[in-house]
């Protein structure tokens, strides 16, 4: 049962967010598959930006990848703490910042050092923080906290 709720909380929360993220750079003008071969040129280096579609699909399952790893940490630790269930919402906006400051704050300066040279402007926080928020951290966590076996362990 723990696979299944990683698998719907991979699949809700990495589908609104790879949403997102194609919204978002569609409205700044740029490519969609671009963006996608830049998230698989993040652990696979430079070549998938060469191979056109290929590369986009990689770094599609890149992105799915990492919110599988994000879904089940949260599944775990929900597992762990006991008031997760009666405080999911408070945990799940929790959670969301705390992805948001991992991928923004420390992988994505790590992976691409030139990034961190960018302008840091109230937009450019709050955005990407209200959607790991909102369309990340809640979505994993109502899932997560839905499923029968999230109880604290029996000592």
């Amino acid at each position: 049962m723990r696979r299944k709720t990683i698998a719907i909380a991979t699949l809700v929360a990495g589908t609104l967010d790879i949403a997102a993220a194609m919204i978002t750079t569609a409205l700044h003008g740029k490519s969609i598959a671009g963006m996608l071969q830049s998230v698989a040129s993040g652990p696979l280096g430079e070549w998938p930006r060469s191979v056109g579609w290929i590369g986009a699909a990689v770094g599609l399952a890149v992105h799915f990848a990492i919110m599988a790893v994000m879904a089940t940490a949260f599944v775990a630790a929900a597992r762990l703490l006991p008031r997760v269930r009666e405080w999911r919402l408070l945990y799940g906006m929790a959670y969301g910042a705390l992805l948001y400051l991992v991928m923004y704050w420390i992988v994505i300066p790590l992976r691409w050092p030139s990034s961190s040279g960018a302008a840091v402007t109230p937009l450019s926080v709050l955005m990407p923080l209200a959607i790991h928020i909102l369309l990340v951290g809640i979505p994993i966590a109502l899932i997560a906290t839905a499923a029968k076996e999230v109880r604290a362990p029996v000592v």
